[in-house]
Parts: C-alpha cells; structure tokens; sequence
C-alpha cells in the first residue's frame, strides 16, 4: 500500500532563472552534431566539448569521440576545439597535419584572447585572473609569448604580484570567475597599480554573472540549495560558493540520481539552479525525483531574461 501524495511531506521549491545552457555551451553542442551530419560519425573532439557529463554522452552516442590531444586525432577526419578555447599552437599543429578543424570556442572567450593579443602589441604586461588548470586559463595564455602574462589566482597573488614596469600593465580574467572574489582581486590590483588598464567591457560573462545573482535572490529565502553541474565546471561551483557565502547550505550534483534525501530532513524551502553547461532536462530530473519524495510546490524566480545568440562557423549554418 503505498502512502497517499498528502502523506509526503511539504517542500517549496524554488528555481532559479536564468539556469542551464548559455549561448556559448549552445553553439558548441550545434558545432558538433552539424559536423556529425555535414561528414559523418566519427567526428573527433579535441577535450569536453562542454563540462557535462550528460552532454558529453549525448554526443558520443551520435558518433563524437572526445580526445585530451591532438596526437589522438587520425589523419584525415575533422576535429572541433571545445567552448573553452585552446592555446595558438593547437590549431597551428593541426594545419601542420592537415586537420580540418571548427573552432566551437565561445566568442566571449575569443573576445578575452584578442584583447590578450592587442596588450602584448602593445608590449604591456598582462595579469590574468583565473583558475591554474583550467582548459579555459590554459588556452588564454597560450594566445601570447611565454613571460607576457601572469597568472592571477587570489587577493594574495595580487598583493605578492612585482612588476616590472608598474606603469605598464592590464588585467583580463576567466569568463567563469566568481563576481565578487573577482572583484576583490582587481580591486588590490587597481590600488597597488592606479594605471593597470582594465578590459573593455566585462571579462566575466552575461550567462555566469546572471546565474551567480539568481542563486543569491533565492539563497537567502532557501533552507538548503542544489546546482545541477560537473565538479569540472567552473562556473557551476561558483554557484555552489555563491549560495554558501549567502549563508545557505549547498550541494553540486550532476543529476538526480546524486541526490541524498537524508540531506534534504527538515528542508522546507529548496534552491534548485544548474550551471551553464548543464542542460534542462537534468533540472526536471531531479524536479520529477523531489516530487517523488515531497508534495512540491513550484516557483521560478527569474532575475534577468537572456536573449542572446551566436553565429555558427561558417559552412555549418544549413547544413
């Protein structure tokens, strides 16, 4: 016999909007499935297309195989560079082989190397804000010559960082940075370094920003939060360190079967977000799983609407 819906107990659960895919994550998973059906299975996959695990599978089941080098690639079939980006000599050694490759890299992230280019014309010296590891950080600093720009990672860094020349300096930073440790790094740079030139526009991007100020609209009113993301993705632990930082408890899982209902005794009111590369389909997974358990009442809390697209390479547009 099994209990009736008005025995399970009562949860709120609010979810964040914006959420999910960005236009960036977007574009990149067209990328591939174009070049699945423009040259057929198997395309190669230079690194996670996207930080998703789900998305990732998805596509290897329509023919992609996903690689860490270009060594790994066969002669003579396409390659695509994921939406992180890689460094100059990447695509260089592909030429060299005679690679056809399509560059899935997100135009916020080319935005960032192009500016790393103009500063180094420019022979200034380039802090970069970011996370050391990171395929994103990786391929930034492989756009420009070895000793032109240094890694940033935190206020200490900033503090410790001697320059050269402290009247010729600029800072960039990794699109998926938390908003306000940025913040206070550049904030130490702009203090020991008053002529430091800053990027045009925001380094940090819309669908990162916009995610980060969900999660602290609906953290204060949460008992405990979820984001949906891979513990690899950047801007979905970010979202984790966000709600913790408003005070509320969270977890970072990849779907729903992560979910440990002994974690959730006593919740009332439950945050539910996903990072950026986590597609909807995982949001209602673990929606449909706490309703399950719970008598559920759903609440979108949308703090900005996001309209924005990218082009596709050319070639890809109607194929």
């Amino acid at each position: 016999m099994t209990d009736a819906p008005s025995a399970r107990p009562p949860m709120t659960l609010l979810i964040a909007a914006p959420r999910g895919f960005c236009a960036g994550v977007d574009r990149a998973i067209v990328i591939v499935e174009r070049a699945i059906e423009k040259y057929g299975a198997p395309v190669y996959v230079r690194h996670e297309i996207v930080h998703n695990k789900y998305v990732v599978d998805s596509l290897k089941a329509k023919g992609a195989i996903f690689v860490e080098e270009l060594d790994q690639v066969p002669d003579g079939l396409p390659v695509v560079f994921s939406a992180h980006g890689v460094p100059k000599a990447v695509p260089a050694k592909a030429e060299e082989r005679g690679l056809s490759y399509l560059d899935a890299t997100c135009p916020l992230v080319s935005k960032v190397h192009r500016q790393a280019e103009r500063h180094v014309k420019a022979d200034r010296h380039i802090l970069f804000i970011g996370h050391k590891g990171h395929p994103e950080v990786i391929g930034t600093l492989g756009q420009v010559p070895e000793g032109t720009m240094t890694l940033i990672e935190t206020v200490e860094d900033a503090e410790a960082f001697r320059p050269a020349d402290p009247e010729n300096l600029a800072f960039l930073t990794q699109t998926t940075l938390s908003v306000d440790d940025t913040a206070a790094i550049v904030a130490v740079l702009e203090r020991r370094f008053p002529s430091i030139l800053p990027p045009k526009g925001e380094d940090i991007c819309y669908a990162t920003s916009n995610r980060q100020a969900a999660v602290k609209a609906i953290a204060p009113r949460c008992d405990a939060l979820y984001v949906i993301g891979a513990p690899n993705s950047s801007n979905s632990v970010r979202l984790v360190e966000v709600a913790e930082r408003e005070g509320t408890p969270a977890r970072l899982i990849q779907r729903a079967g992560d979910i440990d209902l002994d974690w959730l005794h006593g919740v009332k009111t439950l945050g539910l977000t996903a990072g950026a590369s986590a597609p909807e389909v995982l949001v209602r997974e673990v929606v449909d799983l706490i309703g399950e358990h719970f008598d559920v009442r759903e609440e979108q809390v949308e703090t900005a609407q996001e309209h924005i697209a990218f082009k596709l390479p050319r070639g890809l547009e109607a194929a």
